[in-house]
């Protein structure tokens, strides 16, 4: 299955995670959409709330009113979108105070390129009255326009449920891992999606990163982020990226922590349900898009991608992104683990929801083994109660593997 991109004028694509804000609107006050810089928060919000007042904090005169007379943004209305609410810290409290006396019934929709989440002072004051999304990348199917694949993903949770064998067609990882899942980059060229990254970086090394926190050094901070670019998809070692770059271990924790809330980097961390395992307890670390991390490490073709020791940990990466997006999309929000074994057993993320588990392995491979899954048969091991086993490849066939693991191409689970 070929994909090619074009210059096609920019059209709203529906994200996945439209139904989900709508229904939490009619019960909630407070939405709080967070993600990275470019994942189209600002026009999901925009599109999908048509009714609703649009003030931008980007607009220092709006920044201003917001800081010094914040009320006066919604004096005209009781719907307001506030974009990138995070450079108003004081906001916060007006709005609180906005909810509660009108009994809960006006509506703010707030998005930023921070996780105002992980910003404890802003949790805490909308507590009890807000609901937090992250949106993240566009998956593949909601570049192509399609609509959340509920049979698919959804029905691997369901053991009663079988999944058929068959071919479903190829799609190459690596152009996508190249040029990554931001909706900008849908209708760029080739040639100019490498400019894109640079561009992007640059701004949120100059912009975002310099707004949110003193950076003693951009040059520091550059090099931590490019060493945890080559990372991506492993488990977090803070000594050895101290070591490789030269910047000190509480310098690069408190960067990593400044990634995480600037939405560029998720930790995962290990699944322990059974304590008397001894397991790998150190998070992985995950970029938010595979393509930031090619462009940091200095992969820009795909034949230098293919060759690389990088391939294994962006193709996991690119899964993550997939998996997370799912895991947006559940209700109750399902958990996104990994599993390892001191003694060397592992699964690349198990999902729970629930008291469900669902067990997942990603192999950069067009042909699975029996090999390829000795993990997966570990863990199955270990948690009988798990649903299902996945190995997600980079071939074309579904097939059974074992009689709780089937094997089906990557992109499935995002289309």
């Amino acid at each position: 299955m070929n994909r090619s991109y074009s210059s096609n004028e920019l059209i709203y694509r529906p994200r996945w995670i439209a139904k989900e804000v709508h229904a939490a609107l009619k019960n909630f006050p407070v939405l709080v959409v967070s993600g990275a810089r470019q994942v189209g928060k600002s026009t999901f919000l925009q599109h999908e709330f048509p009714g609703f007042k649009y003030v931008s904090l980007d607009d220092f005169t709006r920044l201003h009113q917001a800081q010094t007379d914040p009320a006066s943004l919604w004096n005209d209305t009781d719907r307001v979108i506030i974009d990138e609410a995070q450079k108003a810290p004081g906001l916060f409290s007006a709005i609180k105070l906005a909810v509660d006396r009108s009994h809960r019934k006006v509506r703010f929709l707030l998005s930023g390129s921070s996780n105002l989440l992980l910003m404890q002072r802003i949790s805490e004051t909308l507590a009890g009255r807000a609901v937090y999304f992250d949106m993240l990348p566009m998956t593949l199917g909601e570049m192509d326009g399609t609509e959340h694949p509920t049979a698919g993903f959804r029905g691997l949770w369901k053991p009663g449920i079988p999944v058929k064998e068959q071919d479903l067609g190829e799609v190459d990882p690596f152009p996508q891992i190249l040029r990554g899942f931001m909706p900008p980059l849908m209708t760029l060229a080739a040639q100019d999606v490498l400019r894109w990254w640079g561009g992007y970086v640059k701004t949120y090394l100059e912009r975002d990163v310099r707004e949110l926190s003193q950076v003693d050094s951009l040059v520091d901070f550059r090099r931590v982020l490019e060493a945890l670019a080559l990372r991506t998809g492993n488990v977090l070692n803070q000594n050895s990226v101290a070591r490789d770059t030269g910047v000190s271990q509480p310098t690069v924790h408190r960067y990593i922590k400044l990634m995480e809330i600037s939405n560029v980097l998720h930790r995962v961390y290990s699944f322990a349900a059974n304590r008397t395992k001894r397991i790998v307890k150190s998070p992985k670390v995950f970029f938010v898009d595979p393509a930031l991390s090619c462009f940091l490490a200095g992969l820009h073709e795909p034949d230098a991608l293919r060759s690389s020791r990088e391939a294994g940990g962006l193709f996991e990466t690119l899964v993550y992104l997939h998996l997370k997006v799912q895991t947006e999309l559940s209700v109750p929000r399902m958990n996104l683990y990994y599993w390892r074994t001191i003694t060397g057993k592992e699964v690349d993320f198990v999902l729970e929801h629930g008291r469900k588990l669902l067990a997942v392995e990603a192999k950069l491979t067009r042909s699975p083994t029996p090999n390829d899954i000795k993990g997966l048969l570990a863990f199955l091991d270990d948690h009988p109660q798990t649903v299902r086993g996945v190995l997600l490849h980079a071939g074309t066939q579904v097939r059974w593997m074992h009689s709780k693991i089937v094997a089906v191409p990557w992109w499935w689970i995002g289309r």
